[in-house]
């Protein structure tokens, strides 16, 4: 599927490549680019051939945030309209963090309000230490409403209480710093190079594996150690050890070889 604002490429490996793709504005959302991205992580959601999602940003910048002209609108818009509009950003978010692959987001030039949200949505980022990020919403008397839980998950709550209300901007060993990035490259060489690092990882492990190794986090992150949390536990690695991909893997590493999967 390919479209005006986002391409979606597919490679045979099972990695997914989603390309932001409206580099005369630094890839701000408008309307349609939310739309289409909804649409590519619902239908990535449901591909079970899928492993792995790799989001990037085409020209100079990985995303600038709300685009200007989607901004103008929204002054006029009713409160109806506002809330319509900021709910179905919200949705598109929420696609995106509770994606069933393990997601990578790879940040240059700028990654700036919606943009810097996305990649807290992301399972791992690798930027450009050059990047510029902010969360600079208050500058133009907003705030960063929808993309707040998902910053504060990963930057907490000291640090967002500084950067929601002053807007400032902060460099890439600063976001690396707070754990919005994982990893820091200098080249697009090396970020290349770092990328397929971890892809390879990605290709070598067991898919329905991985997808049920991110819904623990989903499901049991920040909440209470109890009993029925214990047995659910329980109940999920009694059950995955019965699948054939479970039981390939353990012959695959008795037998000292690869397992059949990271041979497609």
């Amino acid at each position: 599927m390919t479209e005006a604002t986002v391409i979606l490429q597919q490679d045979a490996d099972g990695i997914a490549r989603v390309t932001l793709n409206r580099p005369a504005v630094h890839n701000a959302f408008d309307e349609i680019m939310i739309h289409r991205l909804r649409e590519v992580f619902e239908r990535l959601e449901k591909d079970n051939h899928c492993r792995a999602v790799v989001v990037t940003g085409a020209g100079k910048s990985f995303c600038a945030g709300a685009d200007l002209g989607r901004m103008t609108r929204a002054a006029n818009f009713s409160h109806d309209q506002n809330l319509a509009d900021a709910e179905y950003l919200a949705a598109m978010l929420n696609a995106f963090y509770s994606l069933n692959k393990f997601t990578i987001a790879c940040a240059h030039g700028a990654a700036l309000g919606g943009g810097l949200g996305l990649l807290c949505c992301c399972d791992m980022v690798i930027a450009d230490e050059n990047t510029v990020f902010a969360l600079s919403e208050v500058k133009i008397g907003l705030i960063p409403a929808t993309i707040s839980p998902y910053v504060l998950a990963v930057m907490g709550e000291r640090n967002a209480r500084r950067y929601f209300q002053t807007g400032e901007r902060f460099s890439g060993q600063r976001a690396y710093d707070l754990g919005l990035v994982h990893e820091l490259t200098t080249t697009g060489d090396e970020m290349a190079e770092q990328l397929n690092v971890i892809l390879d990882h990605v290709r070598a492990n067991g898919p329905y594996a991985m997808r049920e190794a991110k819904r623990l986090i989903l499901d049991y992150a920040g909440q209470p150690l109890s009993a029925d949390m214990m047995e659910d536990s329980a109940e999920r690695i009694a059950a995955i050890r019965a699948r054939a991909e479970a039981k390939e893997g353990m012959k695959a590493f008795l037998d000292k070889r690869k397992p059949d999967w990271s041979a497609q």
